[in-house]
């Protein structure tokens, strides 16, 4: 297993973690996602930790906190062996202070998801989303407080915008608090956004990126196809799945490139899918989902080789998309705006 640099810290991470939002079951939503029970639970872990994969991604609103508890059991006495990312922000109960990034809500949710987990600290602690109503500075002050008390080793965002990430950068640099140094982000062959700003952003300020959904709710998982049925058991068909409206022939044009590249290097769609992000700017580790040993091993795949530039030159044409206003503006003064290569 590759391990990497989590942007500007010291801590290195595998290239692949397991994201545990399979895990319960506990609600319709996640439902669709899986319902892993605490066996098989034990079992995805082990096989993780076979492969060199120690980083499981979780977060106090999947299933209402039993995703958490479930990871909690199953890492059992492998605690020490393992790094352990959640998150906080979104809701966890129906009170007034039950979701956000206050002092008040954090705080709290870091002592919850503590307890859940059964650990006395937290690697990787993510706000799951910024929170507008709640000031930058009380966020980041309530944050280098759990890390100065050792209950937080390292804190990231998730699904900032790049101002949202800029603005808490510099609140830390000002004050010489603990700093973002991941931001765990949306993005795939089908949903490139990401490069527009944030990616920038990331270079720029030694962040790293932990990717979520990086097949897109399934849709590179090669099960979806041009002129075939939709899979009825997709996540996409159960509603568990999120991201814009999807366009279907963009992603036909994609899955059929993939399926060529797929027939050159003797790999599945899904693996030449996260074969691509891996070798992106600024990624530093892929959150991998499973509902079964099956497709855990499948994802597992993804490792251990490389797409060739030719390969990923494909495969950037076929999944291009025009960029919205100011990106298509700047991209045309390249004098002052050196393309990087991976636009």
């Amino acid at each position: 297993m590759e391990y990497r640099q989590l942007g500007a810290s010291g801590i290195k991470v595998p290239v692949l973690s397991f994201g545990t939002a399979t895990f319960g079951g506990g609600t319709e939503f996640f439902k669709a996602w899986g319902e892993t029970q605490l066996e098989e639970a034990k079992r995805l872990v082990n096989i993780c930790l076979e492969e060199g994969v120690n980083l499981f991604d979780t977060a106090d609103g999947y299933s209402k906190g039993l995703a958490e508890e479930i990871l909690g059991k199953a890492l059992g006495g492998l605690r020490n062996q393992v790094l352990i990312s959640t998150k906080a922000t979104f809701p966890t109960g129906d009170g007034p202070n039950d979701y956000g990034s206050s002092r008040f809500h954090l705080i709290q949710a870091c002592e919850e998801s503590l307890r859940r987990l059964n650990t006395d600290h937290i690697d990787i602690y993510h706000m799951h989303g910024f929170d507008g109503n709640t000031p930058v500075e009380e966020t980041l002050r309530a944050l280098d407080d759990l890390v100065t008390s050792g209950k937080v080793q390292y804190i990231a965002c998730s699904n900032f915008s790049g101002w949202h990430l800029m603005k808490s950068l510099s609140v830390s640099e000002r004050y010489g608090w603990a700093k973002y140094v991941g931001h765990q982000a949306y993005y795939s062959l089908l949903n490139r956004e990401f490069e527009w700003e944030l990616m920038p952003l990331g270079l720029d300020q030694k962040v790293g990126t932990i990717v979520w959904s990086p097949l897109s709710a399934g849709l590179l998982s090669g099960k979806f196809k041009r002129n075939q049925p939709k899979p009825e058991n997709s996540r996409l068909s159960q509603g568990g799945s999120q991201g814009p409206e999807t366009n279907f022939e963009l992603l036909y044009n994609i899955v059929d490139t993939m399926e060529e590249v797929a027939g050159e290097t003797g790999k599945s769609v899904a693996q030449v899918a996260l074969n691509w992000l891996l070798q992106r700017p600024t990624v530093v580790n892929i959150v991998i989902g499973a509902r079964n040993e099956e497709q855990l091993r499948q994802n597992l795949g993804s490792v251990g080789w490389n797409l060739t530039a030719d390969q990923i030159r494909k495969l950037d044409e076929a999944s291009n998309v025009p960029p919205i206003y100011p990106y298509w503006h700047q991209r045309g003064n390249t004098t002052l705006n050196p393309i990087p290569k991976f636009y």
